[in-house]
């Protein structure tokens, strides 16, 4: 009886799959390349003096007002006079709430005085900034504020990517403890899911540690010399932060232990029975099936515990932890995390287990079948804690478009839906691989005992041709092998010997072969292929989503912005009650570093000689110099100007000018051409009442 198999195999795309990850991989890397440094979580709503402001007489103290708590050191709020000298005393001190003060030297002379902080907001990221003020009349001042923003430079961008590898590392571990104990229990002893696991807990621990050392050199100089600093190490400990990155670290001990006895005790497999077939079956034992139920339950309710805890490190230590409803956004939080590494955490550990579990060990039906219930599951308490979190974070729906936050949360649900829509389509294809489950499983069972009886009959009637081609010479090697030990019992024990490792290295080169065989076929499956490509695609895509996720974490909230720009427009019109004029105009140049916003601060608005303040800023609020800013007024409804004024420098982002003459009273058009490089120049312009 002679049978011929036919194998069906589908031409290798996994080189155009690899190219589409390293794509994917290089625009994750280019996300965070261009996320800059993390944006200030608090912002600077008021300081008394103001900023640009004249005084007649020096100020006893600074006082500055955040939009929220902040942490300060002794350094975190300095005044220096024209010449750069510190005239504060004494450590800064909280007033009330969220203002905060550092007392000056007595008998303070005339000129400009700068003002720096750099603080640590609520949610533990540092804020920095500074602005200047006058006693008599401004003055030139040789302080240069630098304009690198807190939490920047090199350091900035390692504790950045700590960061990513942090959250990489939570979603892998327990994504892919989830999909072994709950989807695929079978999984524990698979060594490719046990790397995946093991991975994402060294990531998640190297990247603990990095942070902590980090984080004292990240908030405060940023210079790589500190790192290793102790005492500022020390300081970090004491913080709240710290605290979470310390108790995270403890978590990771006992998900150690979880993860040993996952794929340790767990794994150990059932005992089993060779038949006369030479098939192998389980043993029944109730104690055993007990033992097993009561181990998942334990490791299910550990691993729970243990993640939710992972979790909370961050939701008590970042947004979630200040600002609006904090005791309910935290626990929101870590279910949000949990669904995420639910969720893309167990679709990297069915990638892998689709492309790289062995050949005796598939991935089957019923395992993604879970998978997807699982991830359906996620997606729901994602859409959820999401759609909870976007209210909290941004309070309107103008925050959407007008801050960084919601600019990016909009880029995240793209990829969501994105994300989504690919899953949709991977669904079709579990499906259709659990309807073929049952054939495919018979069809292995039938194939596997028609190969058996066709290795017989060979052993019987000495010769299957088709067997033989599917060993490749496997048939006359046994025969060797079988004169070989005849021939081994003529010539005594060491012939002997060397014969019965003939044949036992010939078994295991047929066992390869069998197995290359049984994984040939199970590649051949058509919706098993398309599975693979699908989840692949998610994989992608879900890279993608986490470097925007990361960013995001580490950018302003939109409510908090849209608070301090109320704060500092009800400054401002505070200040024009007073008889003071305050113009803020947006402005983009075209070229690179082109885009800010110009302030011009006239006082006292009225006709005659007025003290002009120009101040120009980065969109996130960051003084910085350009070449050249020039101001014109003109009255055309009296067809007078434009009367061109030229300020003096002071410093970073500063410019003033004493004695500019308004003729009359009017409706006048104020602009301001700003040029940020040789040839990107632009002018603005607003209509304001003076007089």
């Amino acid at each position: 009886m002679t049978q011929t198999i036919a194998l069906r195999v589908r031409p290798r795309v996994l080189p155009s799959f690899r190219t589409l990850v390293l794509l994917l991989l290089a625009a994750t890397g280019l996300l965070l390349a261009g996320a800059g440094p993390v944006s200030a979580h608090a912002a600077l709503t008021g300081s008394d003096p103001q900023q640009g402001a004249v005084v007649d007489k020096a100020p006893t103290q600074v006082s500055l007002t955040f939009s929220e708590k902040v942490a300060l050191s002794d350094d975190s709020l300095r005044v220096l006079d024209p010449k750069g000298k510190r005239i504060d005393r004494g450590d800064p001190a909280n007033l009330t709430g969220t203002t905060y003060a550092v007392k000056l030297h007595s008998g303070l002379p005339d000129g400009t005085y700068t003002v720096t902080y750099q603080v640590v907001s609520e949610d533990s990221h540092p804020v920095a900034g500074a602005y200047t003020f006058s006693i008599g009349a401004p003055s030139q001042t040789t302080v240069s504020v630098s304009d690198q923003t807190a939490g920047g430079g090199f350091v900035g961008v390692l504790y950045g990517f700590g960061r990513y590898v942090s959250y990489a590392g939570f979603i892998v571990m327990v994504g892919g403890a989830a999909f072994v104990l709950a989807c695929w229990q079978r999984g524990s002893g698979v060594r490719v899911l046990q790397r995946l696991v093991v991975s994402g807990w060294l990531a998640l621990t190297a990247a603990t540690l990095g942070l902590l050392l980090l984080r004292g050199s990240y908030t405060g100089t940023g210079k790589v010399g500190d790192v290793f600093d102790l005492e500022l190490l020390g300081q970090v400990l004491q913080t709240k932060t710290g605290a979470a990155l310390v108790s995270r670290l403890l978590l990771l001990a006992a998900a150690a232990l979880f993860i040993a006895v996952l794929f340790g005790a767990y794994a150990r497999p059932s005992p089993t029975t060779t038949l006369n077939d030479g098939a192998t079956r389980r043993l029944p034992d109730s104690s055993e099936d007990d033992e097993k139920r009561d181990l998942t339950f334990g490791l299910a309710i550990g691993g729970t515990v243990v993640a939710a805890g992972l979790a909370a490190s961050w939701a008590m230590s970042e947004h979630a932890s200040t600002g609006l409803q904090a005791g309910i956004a935290m626990p929101v939080d870590v279910v949000h995390l949990l669904a995420v590494a639910g969720w893309l955490g167990g679709l990297a550990a069915l990638l892998v287990a689709l492309y790289w579990a062995p050949a005796d060990t598939p991935v089957d039906g019923t395992a993604v079948r879970r998978f997807s219930r699982l991830a359906f599951g996620s997606v729901l308490a994602l859409i959820a804690t999401g759609v909870y979190q976007s209210w909290r974070q941004l309070g309107s729906w103008s925050a959407f478009t007008g801050t960084r936050y919601g600019q990016l949360l909009l880029v995240k649900i793209g990829l969501v839906v994105l994300l989504v829509g690919i899953a949709w389509i991977s669904r079709r294809w579990t499906g259709r691989l659990a309807g073929n489950e049952d054939g495919v499983v018979d069809g292995e069972a039938v194939e596997g005992r028609a190969a058996n009886g066709t290795a017989v009959e060979g052993r019987a009637a000495a010769g299957d041709k088709e067997h033989a081609a599917a060993a490749r010479g496997g048939t006359s090697a046994a025969a060797s092998a079988a004169a070989a030990a005849s021939a081994g019992g003529k010539k005594g024990g060491v012939s002997e010997g060397v014969g019965s490792q003939r044949a036992a290295q010939l078994a295991r080169q047929q066992a390869a072969i069998d197995t290359a065989r049984q994984k040939q076929q199970r590649d051949a499956d058509p919706n098993r292929f398309g599975l693979r490509r699908s989840v692949l695609a998610e994989a992608g895509v879900a890279v993608v989503l986490l470097a925007v996720t990361t960013m995001l974490t580490s950018t302003e909230p939109g409510r908090t912005e849209e608070e301090a720009k109320a704060a500092t427009a009800a400054s401002s019109a505070e200040a024009s009650s007073t008889g003071a004029l305050n113009l803020d105009m947006s402005f983009d140049t075209g070229g690179q570093d082109g885009k800010g916003v110009v302030r011009i601060d006239l006082d006292p608005a009225r006709v005659g000689g007025n003290e002009m303040h120009v101040y120009v800023q980065r969109p996130n609020g960051r003084a910085f110099d350009i070449p050249e800013v020039k101001v014109a007024f003109t009255l055309e409804s009296q067809d007078i100007g434009p009367l061109p004024v030229v300020p003096d420098h002071i410093s970073t982002g500063h410019w003033s000018a004493s004695g500019v003459q308004i003729p009359m009273a009017g409706e006048w058009k104020i602009a301001v051409t700003v040029r940020t490089s040789d040839i990107d120049q632009t002018t603005v312009s607003k209509n304001a009442q003076i007089g």
